[in-house]
């Protein structure tokens, strides 16, 4: 049968994008204490179409996700994109998978455990000459007291959900579990599917001695993400959805690591030891050269490279 897709197009327009959207799909994720998780995931898939093509194959977007649904993790991300270049022969392939991930919590101090969702994202590119790209994004709830109303208000003060979104770089490979629980320590007031009165009164009154703006949420945060040196790159934003106003509290910030001014101060450090070093092994090799040259040790020195020790006379010899 005629291949339309494949067809010369003549207005010599390259698309960056074209492939599928919103696909959703049950797939299996990776699960820190499980194992494995079964969750429905949002698909974009794309790829790049050059001018002279008329457009892609958009069935072969959904051939190449069946056949990984089984096994979608962080270091198999880019066999898909791998997948999306070959079988559609384009130079660059795009993809982002959003996904609610399931966690047991247990209430704090009843103990009684709950699952809770949390929205993450794996996103990526893979263009020519194996240049790759990956961010892992995570979306974690939280509660937080407003500081301003607590100074001002003789009894109480005005709280409200908020959301703390961060995407992340990485050298080495992070479990959605750890990201999750350092974004929920650094915010301070957790959210739980599940509480009873006692915790309830917790997480009320540890709310009410932790005020926190958004601002402080978003700073809090990038102290944890900065300190460790895992992560390349990250952004932190934090959305908070206001009780006594019609709009939202927002925050965002980026950091993208420069090499240390450690690594360069151990660079440096061993290249004066070389010189160092290699300023020895001439001296040495001069004075060997010398010694040669006439038979006898240089400049006074014994043949094991040392000054003669001076002679000492006792005062009654004199």
């Amino acid at each position: 049968m005629i291949d339309v897709q494949s067809q010369r197009d003549t207005r010599k327009v390259p698309l960056k994008k074209v492939g599928v959207k919103d696909v959703r799909y049950p797939i299996t994720v990776r699960d820190k204490a499980k194992g494995e998780q079964h969750t429905t995931a949002t698909f974009n898939m794309y790829v790049e179409v050059p001018h002279h093509f008329k457009g892609t194959h958009m069935s072969r977007f959904l051939e190449i996700l069946n056949k990984f649904r089984n096994g979608v993790s962080i270091g198999g991300f880019h066999d898909i994109l791998d997948a999306m270049r070959i079988r559609l022969d384009a130079d660059a392939a795009h993809l982002s998978i959003a996904f609610p991930y399931f966690i047991e919590k247990k209430a704090p101090v009843s103990g009684i455990p709950s699952i809770m969702d949390f929205e993450c994202t794996f996103s990526g590119t893979s263009g020519p000459g194996k240049k790759r790209d990956f961010i892992l994004g995570v979306t974690v709830p939280i509660t937080t007291l407003c500081p301003c109303s607590k100074a001002i208000s003789a009894v109480g003060a005005h709280n409200q959900r908020g959301l703390i979104t961060t995407r992340t770089r990485f050298q080495e490979s992070v479990w959605i579990e750890d990201l999750i629980e350092l974004i929920e320590v650094k915010a301070g007031n957790r959210i739980y599917a599940l509480l009873k009165r006692s915790d309830e009164k917790f997480v009320t009154e540890q709310a009410y001695n932790n005020p926190m703006f958004v601002e402080d949420v978003v700073r809090e945060v990038y102290g944890a993400l900065h300190s460790d040196l895992n992560f390349t790159w990250f952004s932190v934003e934090c959305e908070n959805f206001e009780s006594i106003h019609n709009h939202q509290a927002y925050a965002y910030t980026d950091f993208e690591r420069k090499p240390s001014a450690a690594k360069k101060t151990a660079g440096g450090a061993a290249s004066s030891a070389l010189k160092t070093k290699n300023r020895a092994l001439k001296k040495s090799a001069a004075a060997a050269a010398a010694r040669s040259a006439n038979g006898r040790p240089a400049n006074g020195q014994k043949s094991n490279g040392r000054r003669p020790a001076k002679r000492r006379v006792s005062a009654k010899t004199r």
